[in-house]
């Protein structure tokens, strides 16, 4: 579905990514992991054009693609088949969450107002957030906007969707809501690639895993194997870590009751 293949990004002298390369195949659940500053998220606004790539290829459906010299026609082409989450939602605030939703289908797809309402309502319904559509950004939860910004995501029948650390806004509370959600996607099939730090979700819910530092792809893997047996001394030093986290927050909750 998607190859790309020697994703280079520099801002300046500094080389962000080191030449990557990403598979994803229809269906896939895509987690990208790895330390604060390695370069995850660059990785995602660079495979939807947010971010102009230095150097890399891509074959997105059988077409190949020149990442660093990408003509807006063909962003705009790709970018149709495609969904973007960010972490703050980038819901505009002035509208309500039904024209959040719909905002999309009509003025970037030229859709009809009728048809996209209908669009928008049977996501919002999706996401569990129907009662909400005549309410504003502002008069909901955190984990609502972001419910909302997954509906507008949906509403325009991507075949993959890019989520960006979509629940590292949150307050711990409202992070299940939102990973709920995604894992109903999972299992409907839809395409994801997830920058996240939720390793739950990573573990449970993902087929594959992208490990980063530095710029640099230190494993590719699926993620039994990632989890259980890394091959990277790197990747294994990571996966203790979170392991050793995981306990701390268990035993201290248990303590807590």
């Amino acid at each position: 579905m998607i190859e790309v293949k020697g994703l280079r990004k520099s801002f300046g002298d500094n080389e962000v990514l080191k030449g990557v390369d990403l598979t994803i195949e229809k269906g896939d659940v895509v987690v990208i992991l790895g330390p604060s500053g390695s370069g995850k998220t660059t990785i995602l606004r660079c495979i939807n054009f947010l971010e102009k790539a230095s150097e890399g290829t891509m074959v997105f459906d059988g077409e190949p693609f020149d990442l660093s010299s990408m003509n807006r026609k063909d962003i705009h082409r790709l970018r149709m088949k495609t969904a973007f989450v960010f972490q703050n939602y980038n819901l505009f605030a002035n509208m309500t969450v039904l024209r959040n939703v719909e905002i999309g289908l009509t003025a970037a797809r030229g859709m009809g107002k009728a048809e996209a309402e209908e669009i928008a309502l049977r996501m919002l319904e999706k996401v569990g957030l129907s009662d909400k559509r005549d309410s504003y950004p502002s008069q909901l939860s955190g984990g609502q906007q972001q419910r909302v910004a997954i509906a507008r995501a949906l509403a325009s029948s991507p075949e993959v969707i890019y989520f960006d650390e979509p629940t590292s806004a949150l307050d711990p509370e409202l992070i299940g809501e939102v990973l709920a959600v995604m894992r109903d996607l999972a299992d409907e099939g839809m395409t994801m690639v997830v920058v996240t730090h939720e390793m739950n979700f990573a573990r449970n819910i993902s087929n594959k895993v992208l490990f980063l530092e530095d710029g640099n792809v230190i494993e590719s893997a699926p993620t039994r194997q990632f989890f259980e047996n890394p091959s990277s001394e790197r990747a294994k030093a990571f996966v203790r870590m979170i392991t050793a986290d995981r306990t701390v927050r268990e035993d201290n909750k248990q303590k807590e009751t």
